[in-house]
């Protein structure tokens, strides 16, 4: 399978550093005598993942709340909560272990798994909650096991303060102790845990072992009296009690002694091969933990009764008077404690029956401290190492300080000291049953998502897709519904906020992610749905698709700002630039500059493609883009270009390229708008765009005309032609914008004066325009005109037929004196236009009029752009030529 890791350069790799910077070859051999680094710790699947889930699965609630749960849901509901949950991290499991067989996986666990799953906007909220989660967990299974402990001074009449208290001392000098154990190192972590786990196997060996002991008195007289199928058919019906009393109520008290799965995966920077580690030591965790809850409850309901009293004086003839319960057949009378509810043994009121059911009491006294604390270290190590890599992604401010590792493992130190303060803070709560359902919340978020990431990337078909357990083809399991509907409410909050912060930053990272894939699959599919779907007038009002010949686009910005702001948000907009030169030159070229100029269009807030291609001329490259340009329906179908200035200075081949170009757009079907501004389009002068593509979006940004407020003036718009609408459609689309919104738009229509009245009607908000054109009354003479094209004529007047048709031949751009005279009338029209436009339109926003058109092969590329000249010149605001491929764009065309 790819991985996506090796695209781009890790931002660290806390497994590989040593806190300092590693030295380079020169330093290596300047020093001979030095000794190498540290390897740093690395462990297996069994020791590194499936005994640490294994501890941490096994935690405070199996020893002090599951024969609780069970006495309160019965044997089959409970069952259910233990599949239940199970069913969430199994199918959470296949799917971490699915991700973690999917390329390289790093420090960070959980939340490295998300984010370069899901991207980082959903992995940076759920590292972030999960981080907290943990650390709220360290808290959790930390009082846990300060209850046990007071529990036994209690029972010895050893209290330091008061019950809630000492759960309070306990439980900080623990953690306290905890913390010291993970400063050491992760070595000596990891023997910690070996230690514990052999306990609370020795714990459970005691237990069983105690199960088939035949009750002594003292036991019997707090509800044991071993394996009996009456007690058991008892306790397998539910008998709900208290305000926890309910289905969910337990389930979300139970659910967190599953939520151990990730302890082996929140450490994947310490494993040696996370990738087969992770996988098999998960499912292999999950797999015994859940035989050991089913055997634990089963066992525990089939030997003790609900209520007890513990006082031996309780003790009847079997079949008395007056005794109710099961106990009487047993010769025990508990009915008195039981209907007053005080009754202070038994399931239902007992947490430490497991130690009374067991062989020798004080080794399950050491199981629950092996559990609760292992667990509790665990959660201590996962929380900073998974907030590490987090803060070493940077997607959130003023967490970057706790990113810093030290050591030969990188250890977060100081995340260890941010975890421990979270840890105080939740243990002065002293109130297991209120912490629990906190971290259920957070934990569900985490294993929702995880499972997401999973199903996700299998739906998209990445080829980077997950390895061998996608064929979980369904979404992991949702929360199942809200646990504690304050808690949800809080979990839910939070992850919305965390991840709309990070959707408005858009941090600059590219991991490669699912939703990369889905956008991808999404637009292909999209695409394709739009070929099906034949044009209309209303779509192609909707938005015009422009390909603009910008060249490198920061050269133009006025042009690409123009066309940006009329196709924002409705229609296609393509910056296309042709690179003139040798194929083996240019194409290194192209690579190397596309991703900048792309950059440059983002950082301008223009949403725009940038596409160029390598041609021998200008003019073949535009073909090729009019011809290639777009996608399926999403095709541009007007091309823009600038007004070239220097056209009576440019070699004549150029000047009869750029009429050519416009020539070329309406054999293939293109409107075309052509822009001229009074200070120029081009601006490459003053920058350096190809110096460095790198530095294109860092460069500072030139501001133009289309980037600022226009205010009250006007857009004037002189339709001179029936070319379908093109040219009032693009003045309208441009007006509808914020920073054009006040301008008032005006339309004048030329033509004979008997027809004005018709094409009023046509167009019903006409200003009543100026004078028609048909008199021509120039008040000034055509010799500018003249002299413009007079370094163009053939002065033929004189010379034979056979000598003029030579030099046509080889100068097509050439003007005769007979093509003078033939388009003269046209000529005045363009010098009166100019004339017209210089009195109405002199202080206008933008000016918008049909472009004048020469027939190809009938009038030399010289005088159009004469004509083009004269009809531009010397106006002050942004003036647009605009001509339509006679498709028509306006709604009244149609029915």
């Amino acid at each position: 399978q790819p991985d996506p890791g090796r695209f781009h350069t890790p931002l660290a790799e806390p497994q590989r550093s040593n806190g300092l910077p590693e030295a380079g070859p020169e330093e290596a051999a300047e020093e001979p005598g030095r000794a190498p680094a540290a390897e740093p710790v690395r462990f297996g699947w069994v020791k590194g993942v499936m005994i640490r889930c294994m501890l941490n699965i096994w935690g405070v609630i199996l020893y002090l709340r599951l024969p609780w749960i069970t006495a309160q849901a019965g044997i089959a509901l409970t069952w259910l909560i233990i599949l239940m949950s199970v069913t969430v991290t199994t199918i959470t499991g296949l799917s971490i272990s699915a991700i973690s067989t999917n390329g390289k996986v790093k420090s960070g666990g959980t939340y490295f798994l998300i984010s370069r799953s899901l991207g980082p906007e959903l992995g940076g909220s759920i590292g972030l909650i999960f981080a907290f989660a943990n650390a709220v967990a360290v808290a959790m299974h930390t009082v846990g096991f300060a209850e046990t402990v007071r529990d036994l001074l209690q029972e010895h009449n050893s209290l330091i303060v008061d019950p809630t208290n000492d759960i309070r001392i306990i439980g900080v000098v623990t953690v306290t102790v905890l913390l010291g154990i993970s400063l050491a190192g992760m070595e000596w972590e990891a023997k910690a845990q070996i230690l514990f786990f052999l306990v609370i196997l020795v714990s459970f060996i005691n237990y069983l072992v105690g199960t088939v002991i035949p009750a002594t008195a003292e036991k019997q007289a707090k509800g044991f009296f071993s394996y009996r199928a009456d007690i058991f058919a008892q306790n397998f019906v539910p008998n709900w009690r208290g305000p926890d009393g309910s289905f969910f109520g337990l389930f979300s008290i139970f659910f967190p002694s599953a939520t151990g799965i990730l302890a082996g995966a929140n450490i994947s920077g310490d494993l040696k091969d996370p990738a087969v580690a992770i996988p098999k030591g998960t499912l292999m965790a999950i797999f015994w933990t859940t035989v050991s809850y089913l055997v634990l409850s089963a066992t525990i309901s089939a030997c003790v009764v609900r209520d007890a009293s513990g006082s031996l004086n309780d003790s009847v003839a079997v079949g008395s008077a007056g005794c109710e319960g099961l106990a009487c057949a047993l010769g025990w009378n508990f009915t008195a404690c039981a209907q007053r509810q005080s009754c202070r043994y038994g399931l239902s009121n007992y947490y430490q029956s497991m130690s009374m059911v067991s062989g020798f009491g004080p080794l399950i006294t050491a199981g629950i401290f092996g559990a609760t604390l292992s667990s509790a270290l665990a959660c201590l190590v996962s929380a900073p190492k998974v907030f590490q890599c987090l803060c070493r992604d940077q997607l959130y401010p003023l967490i970057g300080f706790f990113g810093k590792g030290y050591g030969r493992n990188s250890e977060p130190i100081r995340g260890y000291m941010l975890t421990y303060l979270i840890a105080v803070g939740f243990i002065l709560i002293a109130e297991l049953n209120a912490i629990a359902p906190i971290i259920s919340n957070f934990f569900l978020c985490s294993y929702a998502l995880i499972n997401f990431s999973c199903f996700h990337a299998s739906i998209t078909n990445s080829p980077g897709g997950p390895g061998w357990a996608a064929p979980l083809r369904a979404p992991g399991p949702l929360p199942l519904r809200p646990l504690t509907w304050w808690a949800a409410l809080i979990a839910f909050g939070i992850v919305i906020f965390l991840l709309g912060y990070v959707l408005y930053k858009k941090p600059d990272v590219n991991w490669g992610s699912s939703m990369q894939a889905s956008s991808y699959n999404m637009a292909l599919s999209y695409s394709v749905g739009l070929s099906e779907v034949d044009e209309h007038i209303k779509n192609y009002r909707q938005g015009p698709q422009c390909l603009v010949l910008t060249g490198p686009p920061n050269f133009r910005p006025a042009l690409v700002d123009f066309v940006g702001t009329f196709t924002k948000n409705l229609s296609l907009m393509l910056c296309g630039n042709v690179l003139i030169g040798p194929r083996k030159q240019k194409v290194p070229e192209s690579w190397l500059i596309a991703d900048g100029h792309t950059k440059w269009l983002m950082k301008r807030k223009i949403k725009a493609f940038y596409t160029d291609v390598v041609a021998e001329n200008l003019r073949s490259g535009v073909q090729m883009l009019l011809q290639a340009a777009g996608l399926g329906r999403m095709r541009p179908n007007i091309l823009v270009l600038g007004y070239k200035r220097d056209w009576q200075t440019v070699p004549p081949q150029s000047l009869e390229d750029y009429v050519g170009i416009l020539h070329d757009a309406f054999d293939f079907k293109y409107g075309v708008c052509l822009m001229r501004m009074k200070e120029g389009l081009n601006v490459s002068r003053v920058m350096q765009a190809h110096s460095d593509p790198s530095s294109m979006a860092g460069e500072q940004q030139a501001s133009t005309i289309f980037q600022s407020e226009q205010g009250k003036k006007t857009i004037d718009i002189y339709w001179l032609f029936d070319d379908g609408g093109l040219t009032l459609l693009i003045p309208y689309l441009l007006g509808r914008k914020k920073r054009w919104g006040k301008c008032r738009v005006r339309v004048f229509v030329g033509g004979q004066i008997n027809r004005m009245d018709e094409e009023r009607k046509a167009t019903p908000q006409t200003h009543p325009g100026p004078p028609s054109l048909a008199p021509f009354r120039l008040p000034c003479s055509i010799r500018r005109f003249e002299e413009l094209i007079a370094p163009f004529r053939l002065n033929d007047g004189f010379k034979d037929e056979a000598t003029v048709t030579e030099l046509r031949q080889g100068c097509p751009w050439k003007i005769s004196d007979e093509e003078v005279d033939k388009h003269r009338a046209k000529s005045l029209r363009q010098v009166r236009l100019n004339e017209i436009l210089q009195d109405y339109s002199r202080d206008a926003a933008l000016v918008a009029i049909t472009l004048p058109v020469g027939r190809k092969g009938r009038c030399p590329s010289s005088l159009y752009m004469a004509w083009l000249e004269t009809l531009s010149q010397d106006l002050r605001p942004p003036l647009i030529l605009i001509r339509g491929n006679q498709e028509n764009v306006l709604t009244f065309y149609c029915q």
